[in-house]
């Protein structure tokens, strides 16, 4: 038997979870098509087959919904491994989705993948990315109008899974706000493919179901929705996202010279940027989300507090107070950056979002730190996650105390994030040597 290196596998799993210009996150357990899981694929895609990268995004937007949304699954394909399906979600589109949303990564990828056409020389690249630009602006207006509508700067959640970060410590005192009723059968499959203790309690699958009812029950209108919504979150992790998305849209526009778009982007950017701004809390040394219900700060320490470094440049007095709180959430840790603090009482190194490590958050925040001028930081961060996935391989996350390899296998965000990482650490291991 021929043994690939990490590079061809890496390659080999985003094959194998293609299934038709769209790519799974892995068999059985994840058997459609995610929203940020396929903006992180597309840019793992863009390291060796910028075509199929295109595809991804393509695919993805087959999805959107008339008034700009883009939902957080796409079913093209039947499946019967996944719970909540097509019938409990009840959305009217052209094909089947969810009727709620993810991180706007989307915008970053495009980016990504253009100027990786761009170097390639691929034929009618220009064409892709001008058709995908504008759904990404369709995409980045409804943010704005639909969770937005008071102006804050600030874009809002109304259910965990649309942060990516399900059971996140974070959204703990607003879901304890959600009743534990539903009117959906709640059949989970997760955890008959992945071990229970890894993933979210049955408990927060009857509040997260019980908000898929309330909101179908709305028809899926974001103003009704707005209205009755029991969970509200201004959520700094996904306004950070969506503002560098905003960014790398305005550097799209201004290479194909489209002004009004440039104008109109620079003035979403400018009034997100400025919302992320005033989350800052110097006493925590992090920045925190907002409590829309109860009008509180949400303080739990997780990854979120340091994703507005992906779209903000912060002072000298801020940039030190991140290094040394970022460097105290490694302490004792074997990989970091963990998705909850280790010191906060409810960090659970095996479950799901309430203290694992992923390689996409590390991935974004490196970024952020690379921004902020905290460059060893930001290698330190990659090294340590790539080192991570050649040790346990290819999975959804990883234990930060042990280096244990959690949750999916074979996962092709995961597999991304290293053709993507893998790269930079050999860079900056080359540039050390020299």
């Amino acid at each position: 038997m021929i043994k690939l290196d990490r590079d061809e596998a890496a390659r080999a799993i985003l094959t194998r979870n293609d299934r038709g210009g769209y790519t799974v996150p892995t068999d059985r357990l994840y058997p459609f098509q995610w929203n940020w899981d396929s903006a992180f694929v597309a840019m793992g895609f863009a390291t060796f087959d910028v075509d199929r990268a295109y595809r991804e995004l393509e695919r993805l937007i087959e999805g959107q919904w008339d008034d700009g949304m883009i939902p957080h699954i796409v079913f093209h394909a039947p499946s019967d491994t996944y719970f909540p399906g097509p019938e409990v979600w009840g959305t009217r589109h052209r094909i089947a989705t969810s009727g709620i949303t993810q991180p706007p990564v989307f915008g970053m990828a495009l980016r990504h993948v253009h100027e990786a056409a761009v170097e390639a020389g691929l034929p009618n690249a220009a064409e892709r990315t001008r058709n995908l630009f504008q759904a990404a602006l369709r995409s980045h207006r409804w943010w704005l109008r639909a969770r937005d509508p008071d102006g804050l700067g600030l874009v809002a959640i109304l259910h965990p899974w649309e942060s990516g970060s399900d059971n996140s410590p974070a959204w703990d005192a607003a879901l304890a706000r959600v009743p534990t009723s539903t009117t959906t059968a709640i059949r989970r499959k997760d955890t008959g493919h992945v071990d229970a203790a890894m993933r979210p309690r049955d408990e927060d699958y009857q509040r997260f179901i019980h908000l898929v009812d309330t909101y179908r029950e709305c028809g899926w209108d974001p103003q009704r929705q707005w209205a009755v919504a029991p969970f509200k979150i201004a959520d700094v992790q996904m306004t950070a996202i969506l503002a560098r998305a905003t960014a790398d849209l305005i550097h799209l526009a201004e290479d194909f010279g489209w002004e009004a778009e440039r104008a109109e982007l620079s003035e979403m950017h400018d009034r997100l940027t400025a919302g992320l701004a005033r989350r800052w809390r110097s006493h925590l040394s992090r920045f925190v989300s907002l409590d829309l219900v109860s009008g509180e700060d949400v303080e739990a320490p997780t990854q979120a507090c340091f994703m507005p470094l992906v779209a903000l440049r912060i002072d000298d007095a801020q940039r030190q107070a991140v290094q040394a709180e970022i460097e105290r959430w490694h302490e004792g840790m074997v990989v970091g950056l963990p998705s909850t603090a280790p010191f906060s009482p409810a960090f659970e190194p095996k479950r799901y979002w309430r203290g694992p490590v992923w390689a996409v958050v590390n991935w974004l925040i490196a970024d952020g730190l690379r921004m902020n001028g905290l460059e060893n930081l930001a290698q330190r961060i990659e090294q340590t996650t790539v080192r991570a996935i050649e040790r346990a391989g290819f999975c959804e996350y990883f234990d930060p105390t042990t280096g244990e390899g959690l949750g999916g296998d074979t996962f092709s965000w995961t597999a991304a994030a290293y053709l993507v990482l893998g790269r930079r650490a050999k860079a900056s291991a080359s540039g050390a040597r020299r």
